[in-house]
This record gives C-alpha cells, structure tokens and sequence, in this order.
C-alpha cells in the first residue's frame, strides 16, 4: 500500500514538474538538444516508474523486503539529502568533477564502501561522466577550481 502512495506522489511531482520543465526557453542554447531536454527525460523515466508502482499486481503473500522506518534508515535518508544538497551547493564553485568526487565518496561511505573502494569509485565516475556530458554529449559542465590547470595545459600548448 506504501508504494502505491508514493507511486502517486510521484506521478503528481513529476506532472507539476513537467510543467515547468516544459516551458523552460534559456535565452541561449548552450547544448545541441536545448536545457529542457535532460529533465524532461528524468521525468518521464521517473513518471513510469511512478506508474509501474500503481499498477504493479499485490502479492500479499511475499515478504517485505522493505527496511523496517527505524532511526538508522531515518538518518540514511537525511544524510543523503544533506550530501546531494551540499553537492548542488559546491557544483559551480569547486567544478564537475571536484564536487562529483566528494559526492561519490560520500554516498559510498554512506553505504558502508571502504575508503579505498570509495576514492577509487569516486574518482573513477566524477572523471567518466565528466567525458560522457563535456566530450560525447557535447554539454558544456563548469570545471570550478580546475580551470586554472586547464589553462596552463591549454597555455603550454600554445607555446609548442
């Protein structure tokens, strides 16, 4: 019963969501598919799952395998709002891929990764979806406090 709830909350997000999404015009485009496009497509991926959870057949006999609501998952659940805030909060200043790095370690430290399993992800995922989005995709992403590199190494080739 929880999940059809939520299911419907969820519809009803993403449908008010969409709305405003829909008339989202950037006075300039600064990517080939425009700026509304990458949340329009969160949004219908998230809206059909809203929609599988309402129409999903019960089982009332299969186990939960949901957590029980208790104090460790309750503070799971608030750690990660903290960390994807501060995470929206350092994007522009520190970079793409400086904050995606923290934010990487962070939630693998939430659910219990070890450190260096943790770095390694971290890093390993900040560098690879900085090549999909700024390379493949052609979506321009701020490098924050590793421009200055990029300066020097796009200085240093210039005097080549």
């Amino acid at each position: 019963m929880s999940q059809r709830i939520f299911g419907a909350v969820l519809l009803l997000a993403c449908a008010g969501l969409g709305i405003v999404a829909w008339g989202y015009h950037a006075p300039f485009s600064y990517e080939p598919v425009g700026p509304r496009a990458y949340p329009m497509l969160l949004l219908t991926l998230m809206g059909l799952g809203a929609i599988y959870l309402l129409v999903k057949p019960a089982r009332p006999s299969e186990p939960s395998d949901e957590p029980p609501l208790d104090k460790h998952v309750i503070r799971k659940v608030a750690s990660c709002v903290v960390i994807f805030t501060l995470y929206a909060a350092l994007f522009e200043p520190l970079g793409f891929i400086p904050a995606s790095v923290l934010f990487g370690v962070a939630m693998a430290r939430l659910y219990e990764g070890t450190w260096k399993t943790s770095v390694i992800s971290g890093v390993l995922l900040a560098i690879g979806l900085y090549l999909l989005f700024d390379k493949a995709l052609d979506v321009p992403l701020p490098l924050g406090i590793l421009s200055s590199l990029c300066l020097l190494y796009t200085s240093d080739a210039a005097d080549e």
